[in-house]
């Protein structure tokens, strides 16, 4: 990964996962990382993206309707996704809508207790 590599981090805007998102953002300083609430996010946000983070705090939240569609009739085959939540319900909801566009999926992470040193290492995990 090298600073030309572009990096999209999408969440839904809570309070517990906005820590997470901005350490995921430090750990990849070397990459162009933008954080985006799903509230606010756009097509054109994802299409660049080599690689994606998505984190909400309860499942199908009303702010990820647009990003679920989206993903719904888009092909990621050849792009990598991390998917962290505070619980396991939101989990399984992201890993569901991220089915379709068949982005590689890394191991999930639970926030719950996660330190910067986890988080580097789960990015590890799904960067290689």
């Amino acid at each position: 990964m090298n600073a030309e590599t572009k990096v999209l981090i999408v969440t839904d805007a809570s309070e517990a996962l906005e820590p997470i998102a901005q350490s995921i953002k430090s750990c990849l300083q070397v990459c162009e990382v933008k954080i985006c609430h799903a509230e606010k996010f756009a097509g054109t946000d994802i299409l660049p993206a080599e690689l994606f983070f998505l984190g909400c705090n309860k499942p199908n939240p009303a702010s990820f309707s647009y990003l679920e569609e989206m993903l719904s009739h888009i092909n990621f085959v050849s792009r990598k996704c991390g998917i962290f939540s505070a619980n396991k319900e939101s989990l399984e909801y992201l890993a569901g809508i991220l089915q379709d566009c068949e982005a590689e999926l890394g191991v999930p992470l639970l926030t719950d207790g996660a330190d910067k040193s986890a988080i580097e290492k789960w990015i590890k995990g799904i960067t290689g």
